[in-house]
């Protein structure tokens, strides 16, 4: 907010544990509520010291997946378990202790940020907060960070108004980075950027992951970008994963149709080269009423009777490729990319 479902692997930092998340909206009249599952049963582990990628389309979960695991929302079910101890055993004050080493860079940089607050200001609330250092210590680790991310400290006096987008998204990663966290979850941190700037700041995260030894949760829509950043990679659609793979056995052998679809979506820059687009007829399902069976059978091209009654469990299929697909292996989803 990251495939064993019952044990805690010794190379895990941060697993996530059959991980779910209800909703109730009440009815128009007010006299009965009805459950909308956001987030279900999903499992994954992140490695120490790796990019963990997140990648599906608007309202499939991402985020609040990411908010579940950090107990910035309360799961329904499940289990975090952050260097072997689950999180959601924590009291208070373990909690409090244990935010420090886990951060967020969220999608809107200036939403984010108080603008009444100087960039210096912002920088050192975390710090003052959990009772970082003295205020010349602060002021100190303020300059440093601000040149670990490419800003001037002579911009620490002014304010997030003042600054350009990648400006704001680089305080955004300073911010973050003030308590010398172990893992950052980075939601969305180059949809709102140009181009040009994506690149600038998925470098700038790439060159601190190795200076400060950090562990990502990389969430996107862009595929893109995943597989620029990323190390693994899992696929979300509908609350469910669907596909968890290393990035080159990923883009290499796609097993399941909706991560076929996404893939083929990705532009091309190659003059004159023409790929085949994959069209997914009808659209996500209702959370109001969700399908029977797999949560892809509406869209699915290659549904079968099976797939509208039995739900497919994410099963390994070699090389530690997780698929959620009745007949995962068994379909043409070769792609030219």
């Amino acid at each position: 907010m990251l495939l064993v479902l019952n044990t805690v692997q010794g190379d895990s930092f941060v697993k996530i544990q059959n991980l779910s998340k209800d909703f109730f909206v009440n009815s128009s009249k007010g006299f009965k509520s009805t459950k909308l599952t956001a987030v279900n049963n999903v499992s994954f582990d992140i490695r120490k010291g790796e990019t963990f990628g997140l990648v599906g389309e608007s309202g499939c979960g991402k985020s609040t997946l990411f908010k579940i695991a950090l107990r910035l929302l309360e799961a329904t079910s499940g289990s975090v378990f952050y260097e072997g101890q689950d999180i959601y055993q924590f009291k208070f004050n373990q909690l409090r202790e244990i935010r420090r080493e886990m951060q967020v860079v969220f999608q809107d940089p200036y939403d984010s940020l108080n603008p009444r607050l100087t960039l210096e200001e912002l920088v050192a609330e975390p710090m003052r907060i959990h009772g970082f250092g003295s205020k010349g210590a602060r002021c100190k680790r303020i300059e440093e960070l601000f040149i670990a991310v490419g800003l001037p400290p002579q911009l620490m006096i002014r304010y997030p108004h003042q600054l350009s987008g990648g400006q704001r998204q680089r305080l955004c990663i300073a911010r973050a980075l003030a308590l010398s966290p172990k893992f950052v979850v980075c939601d969305e941190a180059v949809s709102a950027l140009d181009v040009s700037i994506q690149a600038q700041i998925l470098n700038l995260l790439l060159n601190l992951k190795e200076e400060f030894g950090l562990t990502y949760l990389f969430i996107s829509h862009n595929l893109s970008v995943i597989k620029f950043i990323s190390d693994r990679i899992g696929v979300m659609y509908f609350g469910h994963l669907v596909e968890l793979a290393d990035k080159e056995t990923l883009f290499a052998n796609v097993l399941h149709p909706y991560t076929h679809a996404l893939l083929s979506a990705v532009p091309h820059c190659e003059p004159g080269k023409v790929c085949q687009r994959v069209l997914l007829q009808g659209g996500v399902p209702s959370l109001f009423n969700p399908p029977s069976g797999c949560v892809f059978n509406n869209r699915c091209p290659y549904k079968q009777a099976i797939c509208e009654q039995e739900a497919p469990p994410l099963i390994d299929w070699g090389n530690n490729h997780n698929v959620a697909c009745h007949f995962a292996g068994q379909l043409d989803l070769k792609l030219d990319i």
